[in-house]
């Protein structure tokens, strides 16, 4: 019989196995849903999905660079425990190769093609394991990347007509480097959208009132925060954390003085891990309280 899509979708949803995981089952069973169930627990899959209500803060941040092609990929997993595992780090570094080499267009493309692998790898370490996000680069510049011990991935994309030079190389390493640690938010003062301004600005006016300073010295105060973002938020404008003598944009144009072309910063991309996901906080001392109560 056919298959819907319907039918799929409701599978999927009941069990949280992979599309053509509850396809394949749907059509073993004859369109049974409850057989299809059953199907995917005899597998195991039905079991992983389980854990899909878990919470999965910790784990990985992997960078693969090849010429002028990288990717940046977070991985997640449960514990640090499993995170520090040859298992779990050497999938995430065979993900992150397929994704550079495949270039799929989403994040849930990439969960469609390795679903397979990363239920057989929940099933192993017993916790839930998440593919999240990546950032993939192609430039006809140079790529800069940089890792911060697989808790943070930085690729910066430099446009440049001296890509060969290996000052320009350094640059974008030193670059993306800065990035980890001075964290902005946008590339130039013109990306700054209104939005983020009144934000900001509403931030310090409820600061400056918290402080006590006196209402008619407000908008004056607030007036020069806001011309003082750009240096703070914005990479290009940023102080060089190498170097404080230096801005990125100068510390640019003073390579690109020394090596006799042009470079720009193109673009950056930055993953944090764990960022944004609510981390569940464990009170060892009531977990022992309600075992002890059993």
């Amino acid at each position: 019989m056919a298959i819907t899509a319907s039918a799929v979708k409701e599978l999927r949803e009941k069990t949280g196995a992979g599309m053509m995981d509850c396809k394949k089952a749907l059509t073993e069973t004859n369109g049974d849903l409850e057989a299809a169930v059953d199907f995917l627990r005899t597998k195991g899959l039905a079991k992983a999905a389980k854990k899909a209500s878990r919470v999965a803060a910790e784990g990985t941040v992997v960078s693969v660079v090849d010429g002028n092609k990288g990717v940046i990929l977070e991985v997640n997993c449960e514990t640090d425990f499993v995170a520090k595992g040859d298992d779990f780090q050497g999938f995430a570094k065979s993900v992150a190769e397929w994704t550079l080499a495949n270039k799929p267009g989403s994040v849930d493309e990439l969960k469609e093609a390795k679903n397979a692998e990363t239920t057989e790898l929940t099933m192993k370490c017993g916790e839930k394991i998440d593919l999240r996000r990546f950032s993939a680069v192609e430039t006809t510049g140079v790529l800069g990347s940089y890792n911060h011990g697989g808790k943070i991935g930085v690729l910066v994309d430099l446009d440049t007509d001296k890509a060969d030079a290996p000052e320009v190389a350094e640059l974008a390493k030193d670059i993306a480097m800065h990035v980890a640690a001075a964290a902005p938010t946008f590339l130039t003062s013109d990306d700054i959208d209104e939005s983020y301004k009144k934000r900001e600005e509403e931030v310090y006016r409820a600061q400056l009132k918290e402080e006590g300073k006196p209402e008619n010295m407000i908008d004056q105060i607030v007036k020069g925060k806001l011309g003082k973002l750009a240096k703070e938020v914005c990479l290009v404008e940023q102080v060089f954390i190498k170097n404080p003598d230096f801005t990125i944009k100068k510390l640019v144009a003073d390579v690109a003085g020394k090596v006799g072309g042009n470079i720009t910063v193109k673009a950056f991309h930055k993953i944090n891990l764990g960022e944004g996901i609510e981390k569940k906080e464990d009170n060892l001392a009531d977990e022992v309280a309600k075992m002890t109560q059993q």
